[in-house]
């Protein structure tokens, strides 16, 4: 069955992040905690699919405050496909040069900000200008793919660097880097990605170990509460808290 093929698979995923990822998730997780303390930003990007994992962090039940996501709206909704904001506009953008450089323009960063990257392969021209752009302003960068599989791979970038070739600290998602995972009788390609699973799965790992670092430091931490558990009187007063400190933060930006 391709479905039992994919959940083993997707399993296997998960058990090798745990076996082998958890040492830097705990040196990605100190440098974002070092920021949130700080009260700055970790900033969060990715184009594509990518961008779901930045979804992942906040707004989002569980989730604290202290993460912002860059996301482009062009290199994030290309669900029409063809047409307007279709997936042909979305694939040269995310292969051009200097567009990262116009996001960023948008944001006032500081150094004591990081940048957490989630890119898949690591080699398109925005996620490298992504990149580059930030350690000129001297902020520190994370980034999650599939390391391990692009290794010195040239990326699409004058440069001639690849994205995990740039990051201070970099997880791989052990996910391979053709992506699709199940291989079918009668198609030539195959089907059942584990890229999304793979970023959802290290986000959590990673927020969660960014909660114990500020907690063993005695830092107050927001989080945005489930608001649809019946008889909890105060997650309105609690979600209303999270909202005011992110609302707090952003005059920085």
């Amino acid at each position: 069955m391709y479905a039992k093929d994919w959940l083993k698979n997707a399993h296997g995923i998960m058990n090798t992040i745990e076996e082998t990822q958890m040492e830097n998730i705990r040196k990605a997780a100190t440098i974002m905690a070092d920021s949130i303390e700080k009260g700055r930003w970790v900033h969060t990007w990715g184009c594509g699919h990518a961008t779901i994992p930045c979804e992942e962090m906040y707004p989002r039940i569980g989730g604290i405050v202290g993460f912002h996501p860059l996301c482009e709206l062009p290199l994030t909704f290309f669900t029409q496909i063809i047409g307007q904001m279709g997936i042909h506009q979305f694939l040269y953008l995310e292969r051009l040069e200097g567009y990262a450089q116009q996001i960023m323009k948008n944001y006032e960063f500081s150094s004591d900000d990081c940048l957490w990257i989630f890119s898949h392969t690591g080699i398109n021209a925005v996620n490298i200008d992504m990149a580059l752009e930030a350690k000129k302003r001297g902020m520190k960068v994370i980034a999650f793919g599939s390391a391990g599989n692009t290794g010195d791979k040239a990326g699409r970038h004058s440069s001639g660097k690849n994205l995990f070739q740039l990051a201070d600290v970099v997880v791989d998602s052990c996910v391979p880097l053709q992506d699709a995972s199940v291989t079918t009788e009668h198609q030539f390609d195959k089907i059942g990605p584990l890229s999304t699973l793979g970023f959802i799965t290290l986000v959590w790992a990673t927020v969660c170990t960014v909660v114990e670092i500020l907690e063993s430091r005695g830092v107050k931490l927001y989080i945005n509460p489930s608001h649809n558990v019946p008889g909890d009187t105060t997650a309105q007063q609690r979600l209303d808290a999270a909202i005011d400190e992110y609302k707090r933060r952003l005059h920085v930006l």
